[in-house]
């Protein structure tokens, strides 16, 4: 999909460092759980494959652990070691050959590892004795009651292993042609844990105060960027609150805060979730329910923003981009019941965007 020939400034181009989005349209990372020993399956590259030839600018793949103790499942996608590389590389080739951003989002879930793919029969942490393995965070504090393992408190020198991890799996991400890297900084997983004031008890540098709570994340940062070329973005997601008022918590002040400190640290791109930092705690989610976050952000900060979480229409994704809400929508759920909404979308708002030639009857039908 090039520029459109029309007035619609979700289907404009975007250029961040070196590269071009076609659109303003992100497949938001999503797990599939549909991988074994962190490889990529065939359906990885044909999900991820149908999202680009549907005309998404950036397609993101699922969180892709850092560590192997950093995988929410054992069907995670993965790229703790070299053995990744080619793998991820095909998937990366496929996404990009049909016009798309091939991006890639790193992840490690800290205390929220090792637990069972969501559509086991009984949800929850995975059992040693059914492949499930110790699990790690900057605080001895289980994800939640139950069954859920208190996790071994990380030492400094372990924090340092786990931030060489990331640069190297930069470093993996660049071998394998990804053009866009997402750090996962948010819903719980490690990053969340460490910066909020309710999961990280610490009293050394990296707890306590902000500065010490965020020191992770900004040293994942720097970490990536020594391995990331410097005409590459580098985009992170974090919960912009945790949706807790009954203690101190991490709040949408600090996520401006945070914004702040990351932009001059080589991040241009936040994409603006929320929450899960525990189950079952959050506002019902309604349409657009987290704009707000990414529209703040973005106005306080001049920080590029991606808005996500329920945004599922057409206009309602126009108006997000051309009030100034944010710069980018992240399209999930709504992607995975139609891999062409962006094509439908140009449609539905009157904007002359070509679809693949051999789609070429869908798109007459669907005018008429």
């Amino acid at each position: 999909m090039t520029d459109p020939v029309g007035e619609s400034t979700l289907l404009t181009s975007l250029a961040i460092r070196g590269v071009t989005l076609r659109n303003r349209i992100m497949l938001a990372p999503m797990c599939m759980y549909s991988s074994h020993d962190g490889l990529p399956s065939d359906f990885d590259v044909l999900h991820l494959g149908a999202r680009a030839l549907g005309g998404a600018a950036v397609v993101l793949t699922g969180a892709t652990a850092v560590e192997s103790r950093g995988r929410i499942t054992p069907s995670d996608l993965g790229i703790w070691s070299d053995a990744h590389t080619a793998p991820l590389a095909r998937l990366a080739s496929v996404i990009e050959s049909y016009g798309a951003l091939p991006g890639v989002q790193l992840a490690h879930a800290g205390r929220k590892a090792s637990t069972k793919v969501p559509w086991a029969p009984v949800l929850g942490p995975l059992a040693p004795e059914d492949g499930g393995w110790s699990v790690v965070a900057p605080s001895p504090l289980p994800f939640g009651p139950g069954d859920f393992p208190v996790p071994h408190e990380l030492t400094a020198g372990e924090i340092a292993d786990i931030i060489s991890a990331w640069a190297a799996a930069a470093r993996r991400s660049r071998e394998a042609g990804f053009k866009v890297i997402e750090i996962h900084a948010g819903h719980g997983y490690l990053h969340h844990e460490f910066y909020s004031p309710v999961s990280n008890q610490r009293t050394d540098s990296y707890g306590g105060s902000f500065e010490n709570r965020t020191r992770f994340t900004l040293e994942v940062v720097d970490a990536i960027r020594t391995e990331w070329p410097e005409e590459l973005p580098l985009f992170i997601r974090i919960s912009s609150t945790d949706w807790i008022e009954d203690r101190p918590s991490w709040t949408l002040s600090d996520s401006i805060e945070l914004a702040r400190l990351l932009s001059p640290r080589g991040v241009d791109l936040i994409d603006c979730s929320s929450g899960s930092l525990f189950r079952l705690i959050g506002p019902k989610e309604s349409p657009g329910y987290q704009v707000p976050f990414a529209e703040k952000i973005r106005r306080e900060t001049g920080v590029l923003t991606a808005a996500v979480g329920m945004i599922t229409e057409p206009a309602q994704a126009e108006e997000i981009i051309a009030t100034g809400k944010a710069d980018i929508v992240a399209l999930g759920r709504v992607m995975l019941a139609d891999p062409n909404w962006p094509l439908r979308a140009a449609q539905t708002l009157g904007v002359e965007a070509p679809w693949p030639r051999q789609y070429l009857l869908a798109r007459q039908a669907i005018v008429r």
